[in-house]
Parts: structure tokens; sequence; C-alpha cells
């Protein structure tokens, strides 16, 4: 909830709060755009509706309102509630009538008001407008989100459509004390007609509330409520396919929107996505939607609601309120662009996208201490950016240790075993251009012919000295390091393979070559070809990297993914143990956001896993039980994650970066840090 005005107050406060205020004031004008209130459950901020055109809602909002009082000190009845309210999105999943309230707890007895909020919109505005603080600066009016002995609280009741029941809450900064939150409670329920409930907007929030001991409802409760959940925005125009299995996710093409009955690992190009079951915004997925800036939404009962469109032509529209899907006619259908023709002889689309050029010189193994980001055209972005933050020094923070096998080494493989002929062959076979299927099949088999090619001796005799004599031969993470991924303007996020765990000379031999086949991973092949890059351009450096046994794992991003209005948000994903399954989006993860300027942290959700996975003894990972519902992060572990990714964000240029984290013990690991990409068309 972000409703209220707020400023620096007086210089005689303590200069901690002088502070927060400051941050508040700012806050108030930037944050809450339509899709971080989206994914947040909670009411858009009005300083954000004064800058866009009026929301949609019924007729008499939009029409001259009769005569309706300035405020009731109760609300008796549902025509009390609907004369007050003001309505955002009516007629969506996303609609929600609200009526501000303040209490003056200097009134002897405390007095409620609940305010005309069509008319006033803002408390403050309220307040000096009924004369209520004639004399008081809007600095000292706004020590009522911060300090205990304030004379007033601020707060919203609405009514929650997707759990049927009206809450009242308070902006997430509002600093609630046991005190306050027992005497709000009272006097909204002693002066509404119905039952009511504390809607939670913080940690803070729900820490005082049990303390209390009332019932509330929290944010992450009602998110898992909503019937609409949109990831990313955007508009599409394509054939309905509903895909219920893996064999349906392989057979899409660049023109389907498709309806997943399941959150697929991986996912060809495709114009639209829409999905039954929620998923992070860094899932794969939609780090995938939002590289090719296509709508993606979860949609509860999707594939029965779309039923009807299936195999049909239609618009499809994601917005914050909600998502529109209209058939398209004839004509319309007629009128659309031809679609884009991949060329067989590189499987590319024509674009802009650039693939890094290699430096084929370098042939040494380099060790993570002397890379820095100037090594991108010998090792890839990944490793580059590994010994870049390293070098950073960031406080509290450490890089497992690992060496770089750069492209030239790959190079030197491929062209040895004849890989552009074999390439030029295999997109000959009949249906490779056209076929899904076919394609895959095709790109399997080379895979597989690749892993058995041999290497030369010398090469593979070296990989090993390096991993006994600097990684003193233990569990390494074999991992991508392509030129044609972690770009500006290309994520390649969940494109290729990395190999968990390696324990042995011979299993490293293996696990380099898998990573280096992955480049014809089917959907690294189609993610690329949509990109524009060609087959040829694209080569494979591998890092070698000590394994770590991680306490929790996730996944953050140095702004808010819903809205890029909110720089100063953190993302965080997390999950125990080791953080592979962080972005498959099979399970929803451990979701919060960060505002480094309210200082509040908001839940989205909770990690949903039942296992987590631990190294094995004998190489790989296995799986092992959790406490299922039990928190992942502390509020101590999240700010000090987005402290790290602010220092990490500034270690690139300031340019907003998507990093990959893990702890051990009370150290921050930091295992990639890649540009955050999103389009939107």
């Amino acid at each position: 909830m972000k409703n209220q005005d707020r400023a620096r107050p007086t210089g005689a406060m303590r200069s901690e709060t002088d502070s927060l205020i400051a941050l508040c004031a700012a806050l108030a004008m930037v944050l809450a755009a339509m899709p971080a209130a989206a994914q947040l459950a909670r009411k858009p901020s009005y300083y954000q509706q004064q800058n866009q055109p009026l929301p949609e809602g019924p007729a008499a909002q939009l029409a001259p309102r009769p005569a309706v009082p300035s405020s009731l000190p109760a609300l008796r009845s549902q025509g009390d509630f609907d004369q007050l309210a003001r309505v955002y999105d009516a007629g969506t999943p996303m609609q929600l009538a609200h009526v501000l309230f303040a209490i003056d707890r200097q009134a002897k007895p405390a007095r409620t008001y609940y305010i005309d909020t069509p008319r006033y919109q803002l408390h403050v505005r309220f307040l000096r407008d009924t004369r209520l603080v004639p004399n008081t600066i809007k600095r000292e009016i706004d020590r009522n989100y911060l300090v205990p002995d304030r004379r007033f609280l601020f707060g919203t009741l609405s009514w929650q459509q997707n759990i049927g029941t009206f809450t009242y809450e308070f902006w997430e900064g509002d600093r609630l004390t046991v005190p306050l939150l027992r005497q709000a409670d009272a006097q909204v329920k002693a002066s509404f007609f119905a039952p009511v409930k504390f809607k939670t907007n913080s940690t803070l929030h729900e820490r005082v509330a049990k303390e209390v001991g009332i019932d509330f409802v929290s944010q992450e409760a009602l998110i898992r409520e909503q019937p609409f959940l949109p990831m990313n925005l955007g508009t599409a125009t394509g054939r309905v396919r509903i895909v219920d299995d893996e064999s349906g996710i392989n057979a899409l093409l660049p023109d389907d929107i498709a309806v997943l009955r399941q959150v697929p690992i991986s996912l060809p190009p495709v114009a639209g996505v829409l999905t039954e079951r929620p998923s992070t915004a860094l899932s794969h997925v939609n780090l995938l939607a939002k590289g090719w800036g296509i709508p993606n939404a979860y949609v509860r009962d999707a594939a029965t609601v779309l039923k009807a469109h299936a195999g049909q032509w239609v618009a499809l529209k994601v917005a914050a309120s909600g998502y529109q899907v209209r058939r398209l006619a004839p004509e319309e259908i007629a009128a659309l662009p031809p679609r884009t023709v991949r060329t067989a002889a590189t499987g590319a689309t024509p674009g802009s996208a650039r693939a890094i050029r290699p430096d084929l010189h370098e042939t040494r193994l380099l060790p993570l201490a002397s890379l820095r980001a100037r090594n991108n055209a010998q090792c890839g972005t990944k490793a580059a950016n590994l010994g870049a933050m390293l070098a950073a020094h960031i406080p509290g923070t450490s890089v497992p240790d690992g060496f770089c096998i750069p492209f030239a080494h790959y190079d030197r493989f491929m062209r040895a075993n004849g890989l552009a002929e074999r390439i030029a062959r295999m997109q000959q076979q009949p249906g490779f251009a056209s076929d899904p299927k076919a394609r895959q099949k095709a790109l399997a088999q080379l895979r597989e012919e690749i892993v058995q090619w041999p290497v030369d001796a010398a090469t593979a005799a070296a990989w090993r000295a390096a991993w006994q004599s600097q990684l003193g031969g233990g569990g390494v993470f074999v991992r991508s390091s392509s030129n044609s991924e972690d770009l500006p303007g290309f994520s390649g996020a969940g494109l290729y393979t990395t190999v968990p765990n390696v324990k042995t000379g011979d299993a490293l031999e293996v696990a380099v070559k898998k990573v280096w086949a992955s480049v014809f991973n089917p959907e690294a092949w189609e993610a690329r070809s949509a990109a524009g890059f060609g087959a040829e351009s694209v080569l494979m450096g591998v890092f070698v990297q000590t394994a770590i046994d991680s306490t929790n794992a996730g996944v953050m991003i140095t702004r808010d993914p819903f809205d890029a209005g909110h720089p100063h948000v953190t993302y965080i994903s997390a999950k125990r143990g080791i953080g592979i399954r962080v972005v498959e989006g099979q399970r929803v993860a451990e979701q919060v956001m960060y505002s480094s300027w309210s200082k509040a942290i908001q839940v989205l959700s909770r990690s949903a896993e039942e296992t987590s996975l631990q190294l094995d003894k004998d190489g790989g990972v296995k799986e092992v039980p959790v406490e299922a519902g039990r928190s992942v992060l502390t509020d101590e572990l999240v700010v000090r994650l987005a402290n790290v990714g602010a220092a990490v964000k500034r270690t690139f240029n300031a340019a907003d970066q998507d990093i990959e984290w893990a702890t051990m013990g009370d150290r921050i690991v930091l295992l990639q840090a890649r540009p955050y990409v999103e389009r939107r068309r």
C-alpha cells in the first residue's frame, strides 16, 4: 500500500528517522507502478495514477459524483463503504475497492476517520483540507509513519475479492509497533460493519501481528489466491497451442502462443506464454520471455479457459490488471506478415544480435585470479565476470576458485573432428528447417557424437593437471561460458549445460565435451536463431570451478523485475541447498523484495520445495528432504544480499545485474553475474 505523502521531518528529530523519512519521500514519488502492484497484491500508488490515464472503472466513478461527506466515523453498511471507496481495475482479476482511513490517537477517545477516497486520494490532503492539522507542515505529518509516539495512524481498508474478505493495511515502510497495531485493530473492528483482518505488507508487520496475537492475512497468502499474475507485459498475435507434456513443448513454433499445463525447464521461441502454474520472475521460462520481449502470465486453469481458442489465431495482451485474448478476424489473419524464414545455411534469423568476437590466440588455461571483464574474448562473459567480482573484493563475499578452458580449445577440437561439415550435412536433412521434432532429433545425434569424439591427449592432460594442482583434485562444477550468453541484449539463461560435482579426471574430460556439445541443445539453437546468431559464430568456453555444498542458493536482480522504475528494489529468489533448481520453475521458490529506501522486506512467496540438492560423495548431486514451508531467507540475510547486489552492480558500471549466489556459513558466495535483459513488444 502506497498512498501517502512522505518527506523529511524537522531538525529536532533523530538523524536516523530524518534519513528514513527522506527515503520515504522519494519512495512515494516513484514506487508502485502497476506490475509490482499486481505481483504484491496491493493497491497501486495514487502518485502513479496522477501521471497515467484514469483507471477503468464504473461509470459512476468517471461521472460527477453525488455529494458525500468528507469522512465518516464508522462504516456501518456496505453502502457506507461503497460511497467512500475508490475502485482500481474494476472488472478485472486485480479489482480492488478501498477506503483510506486515519486514526487520531490524540483525540480523547481516539477517533477514526473513513475518508472520501475518490475526493482526497491522499491522507495528507484530507488532513489539510479538513483543517485537522491547519498549522502542521508536511514533514511533521510524515512522522506518523515512523515513530511510536505519532498522532495519526494512516491506513487503507480494502475488499479482497479473491479471498472474499475485508482487510486493513499500512504502507510497507510503516514502522508499526505492538501498541500501535493493537490500537488500530481495536479501532477498525469497532467501527466497521463486517469482519476484517489485518493484511501484512512486510516481514516487520508479520512479526508485530504475531506478537499482538491477531489473525492476519499475509501478502504471500493473497498472491497465492490470485487467479492471474503478470510476469512480462506485452502484446502478441499467434496461434493458441495448449501444451500438456514435454512432447508438446518440443513441437512449438515461433508463431504459437503457448498455454502450458506445467512450467517447463526450457522453451523454444514462441509468440507468447500463459501458464497454469505460478512461477517466479527468474524462472528460465520467464527470463526467456523477457529476453524475447513476449507477453507471459500465470492464468488459473488457463487450458480450460482457453480451450475454445485452441488452434485459432488470436491477439494476446498481458497487462498489469489482467489479460485479454481476442480471436482475429479472417481479414486480420490474411494481413499478418509471413512467418520469419530461417536460412538453411545457418539456422539463424536475420537480426542485430552479435556474439562476442573470440580471441583464438589464447590457448593457456587461465586461473580465476587472472580473469577480468576484458577476458570475455578468450573465456566468455560468465568466466570473465567471475574474475571481475573476485577482483572487486566485495566485503563478506567469496568466489569459488576455478580456471577457464578458452575458446581456442573448443575451436581446435571441433575443427579436428569436422564440425562445420557435420553441421552443413545436418541442416540439409529433410525437415530440419521446418520440423522442430526432426531438428531436435538431428541435434541430439550431433551432441552424442561430440561426446564420443576424442580429445587430444596433451590437451586432456593439461586439464587434469590444472584440476589437480590448482583445485586439489576435488569435486568441481564444469560450467558453460560461451560467447553467445550473458550479453547486454541476450541473456542465454538456461540454454547450456552445467555438469555438477565432477570428481575424477576421466569424468572431467567427458564433462567438458558435454558442455561443448550443449551449444547444440535444442533450446539453445532455437533461442540463438530467434536472436540472430549464426551457428558458425558460437564458441564455447568452459569454466571449471570448485564445487560448494551450499546451505541456501538463489538468484537476485538489482532492480524490481516487474517495474524498471524501481531501481532501489532488489528482488531475491531462493531455495535451500544447491541452486540448480532455483530457475527451473518446477516449484515456486521463496521470493522477496527489499527496498533500500523504505527498508521494508516484502514476501511474495515462501519456498514450496520438499527436497533440496546436495553434493553426493560419489559425484553429482542427490536429493535430501527438507522441512516444507520453512523460511529460507532471514531479514538479516536479505539486507546483506541486497547490499552485495548493489556492490556487484557498481562493479559492472552501474548496469543492473542478474546474480547467482549461495551461502556457506556466514559468507555469501558469488557464482555468476550477467546483465539483466528485458524487452517488451
